[in-house]
């Protein structure tokens, strides 16, 4: 297969996400109020995003693949477009493909005990269902499934080419580590500018991390409107949203900052009216969840409205919407990078929880319980979380301190196969109902 057929096979699939995308973003202009155009904002930034890596591909312009705890605002500093590896099974998790697409990651013969976020990537890398970038970021942690792309990358004839740089991330998380990751952030940044033709401007990536400062400030103050009782927002709004503004698409710009706004300005509205996360006339919020995890985006709508509407569970606080993010000194070089080291080595979730010591999970258990007045916590399993699965008991104990429920569901977060939403929805009643929830 010639270059040019290479480059349309590949933009093939993407276009098609996009393009659900843009179906997806017609349909928030018939939601009615600030919510609705809450949803609009976002779908767009996300399209421009998608259009942006469409014109570098069809154009020969250089751009990237990587992921959110690369840094990003570097990629936005250097006018550098970029897509997430494992970005379908997160952003098309609604998509009609997405199972279909299993099931093609089955039949190619990768193990099903394999996660089903890296098992996809490498079904769409080897059927050739992904742009090929110019350069490529890796992942060394926290997993040691994440690396498994890398060898597929070397292993496959339209990707063996493209130039790849993982960061090496410390074990520990002292001041040591951090300084450590800051100069892997450096060399980083030295391999985008020698493969991509693009140049890092330190007055510019100061000024992209003062306007990310300012959505993660926001986020914060909006994160402490969920305390609010009842919380005005559930499963829909202002978690993996907030999450997906903030690094996956475009770091650092302007429109992530006016859509953290109006996320606020949302939940503040709701908080005057004395109204709940449903929009149900009589509904009222009974249990607050701290789900310990990434949603099930592979069949979310048959379990999160389920929670909301017939049990009165809403999700407070998730591992994606939860805070603990720094806020980066741009006086000097060394500020900055000290500050994105921080925030991507130990404060982005999932690579915070998983990537370091047992007791990171505890203690975020220990802040979010006391601070959100969390009823019960569900840590849903993931199989391909082999991570977090060593300290399930350890988050068990440590709820139990806390005098709070512990539900360990055992799921696949994208496959409905592996416990069927029906099954999920069972285990959770019959827990809450041995509990006294609801």
């Amino acid at each position: 297969m010639d270059k040019d057929a290479v480059r349309e096979k590949s933009l093939a699939r993407y276009k098609q996400e996009r393009d659900w995308f843009a179906l997806l973003r017609e349909a928030t202009k018939l939601l009615p109020g600030e919510e609705g155009r809450l949803q609009e904002k976002l779908l767009t930034i996300l399209l421009d995003s998608k259009e942006t890596v469409v014109d570098c591909v069809e154009n020969e312009k250089p751009f990237i693949a990587g992921y959110f705890c690369n840094a990003p605002e570097l990629f936005h500093a250097m006018d550098l477009p970029w897509y997430m590896l494992m970005e379908t099974p997160f952003l098309a998790a609604t998509a009609p493909y997405l199972q279909s697409d299993i099931e093609g990651s089955e039949n190619m013969g990768i193990g099903t005990d394999l996660c089903t976020a890296i098992r996809l990537p490498i079904y769409y890398i080897e059927n050739g269902l992904m742009p090929v970038p110019t350069a490529v970021l890796g992942l060394l942690y926290p997993c040691d499934g994440a690396p498994m792309l890398h060898q597929v990358l070397e292993h496959n004839k339209a990707w063996q080419e493209v130039p790849i740089y993982g960061c090496d991330p410390p074990y520990t998380s002292d001041e040591r580590a951090v300084e450590y990751f800051a100069d892997e952030l450096r060399r980083m940044a030295d391999f985008l500018q020698k493969h991509t033709g693009k140049t890092l401007d330190m007055k510019k990536l100061a000024l992209v991390c003062e306007e990310s400062n300012r959505s993660y400030t926001l986020w914060q103050e909006y994160n402490e409107l969920r305390r609010s009782v009842p919380c005005p927002h559930g499963w829909e709004i202002g978690g993996a949203q907030a999450f997906a503004v903030s690094q996956c698409f475009v770091a650092g710009d302007p429109r992530c900052t006016d859509w953290f706004r109006q996320l606020y300005q949302c939940g503040e509205l709701k908080i005057q009216e004395g109204k709940g996360a449903s929009k149900t006339e009589g509904w009222k919020e009974k249990i607050r969840l701290f789900w310990f995890d990434i949603m099930p985006y592979g069949w979310i709508f048959e379990l999160m409205p389920w929670l909301e509407e017939e049990m009165g569970a809403v999700i407070v606080m998730d591992m994606f919407s939860n805070f603990p993010y720094t806020l980066i000194d741009t006086s000097s070089e060394e500020t900055i990078f000290h500050g994105l080291a921080k925030r991507n080595l130990l404060d982005a979730p999932m690579i915070r929880q998983a990537r370091g010591t047992a007791e990171n999970f505890s203690k975020d258990i220990r802040r979010i319980v006391t601070d959100y007045k969390i009823d019960c916590v569900i840590w849903p399993g993931h199989m391909g979380h082999k991570d977090g699965a060593a300290t399930t008991g350890i988050m068990r104990e440590t709820c139990g301190d806390l005098g709070v429920p512990f539900l360990h569901i055992g799921l696949d977060l994208f496959d409905r196969k592996y416990t069927s939403p029906e099954e999920v929805r069972d285990k959770v009643s019959e827990y809450f109902r041995g509990m006294g929830l609801g």
